[in-house]
């Protein structure tokens, strides 16, 4: 018999993360309106848009790359690509997220100049929100910390584009060396989110396997009647966040 559930007690499909996000409309120094480039380290994400329109700009050591989004397009990305979101007018994204949405709860580094990306406490000083982004606070800091994340941009950008990857390489060095106290708490995450979803599809193909079907005889349906919260300062917009488990 199906049951439904005001709130889940399991994780989403996949051990994955999902966000509705409003992208910035504010004007970046380069003359773009839009988000905040990073990049995350063991995370990939998918941009699924649902209005407005834009473009996602991506640096990897393979290149620089503009990807125009429109509603319906779908755009995915690995751990290593930088990326940022431009806005061309009211963009809004469903973001997916693997690992039970680590992307926004840790795995993102910001592409700050050299400078930021000193040690952990330099960093954290550089772009930390009043109320940690809680909705209703002042935008002026997730503004701020986005225009020091373009100028660093810029900087990798425009030396990858000369044929010198030697910036983009020091930044990954960077960013590793400033997300290495975390791991063990992502570890974590990763166990209880991405890894028990496999391993629960493994024990389900093995009991197929044997013909047998205990695993059918109890389902429940879960719902999120809304997000559990709206409004809050992302690096790429306003988001609204929902249960990871």
């Amino acid at each position: 018999m199906t049951g439904h559930s005001g709130g889940p007690s399991m994780p989403l499909p996949g051990g994955i993360g999902v966000s509705r996000l409003c992208v910035y409309d504010t004007v970046a120094p380069d003359g773009e309106a839009g988000g905040t480039p990073h990049l995350h380290l063991c995370c990939a994400e998918a941009y699924v848009v649902v209005a407005g329109a834009g473009l996602v700009q991506t640096l990897t050591l393979a290149g620089y790359r503009e990807t125009r989004l429109r509603p319906g397009a779908v755009v995915c990305f690995g751990p290593g690509t930088i990326h940022r979101l431009v806005n061309h007018g009211n963009l809004q994204i469903v973001v997916l997220m693997q690992n039970s949405g680590l992307p926004e709860a840790g795995d993102a580094v910001l592409t700050l100049p050299p400078q930021h990306l000193a040690d952990p406490a330099t960093y954290a000083a550089a772009t930390a929100l009043p109320g940690g982004g809680a909705p209703g606070t002042d935008l002026t800091a997730a503004y701020a910390r986005r225009d020091l994340a373009v100028r660093g941009f810029e900087r990798l950008r425009a030396a990858a584009n000369d044929g010198d990857l030697a910036p983009l390489r020091d930044f990954h060095r960077a960013a590793v060396r400033l997300v290495r106290p975390f791991v063990d708490t992502w570890r974590a995450r990763w166990l209880s989110g991405a890894l028990r979803a496999a391993t629960e599809t493994g024990r389900q193909l093995d009991a197929l396997s044997r013909g047998e079907a205990a695993h059918l005889a109890d389902p429940v349906v879960h719902r999120f009647a809304e997000p559990h919260e709206r409004g809050r300062h992302g690096m790429c917009g306003l988001l609204d966040t929902y249960p990871a488990t």
